[in-house]
């Protein structure tokens, strides 16, 4: 399992389009991946799930990946997350 903490800088939080634009990277693997805030850990691979969260600016987020591509997904994940959502 891989897994990094993240703390999201971005004014709006993960909102819509960031949401958009992690769900589909997380798709794009084989892959389990989760997005975990507050004690909750939803599929990073469902909008809604990613949606229910309301990770807002100054939240510290965990993303984890299990499977065969992990370390791959939590690269690409980390690149769509450095792209002016979070450090």
């Amino acid at each position: 399992m891989a897994e990094k903490n993240f703390k999201i800088t971005a004014e709006t939080g993960i909102h819509a389009r960031p949401a958009t634009q992690l769900v589909n990277k997380a798709g794009q693997y084989e892959s389990e991946v989760t997005l975990e805030h507050n004690g909750k850990s939803v599929n990073l691979k469902s909008i809604m799930g990613v949606m229910s969260l309301g990770v807002g600016q100054g939240a510290e987020v965990t993303i984890k990946a299990e499977g065969p591509d992990a370390d791959e997904a939590l690269a690409g994940l980390e690149g769509v997350m450095k792209e002016g959502l979070a450090e």
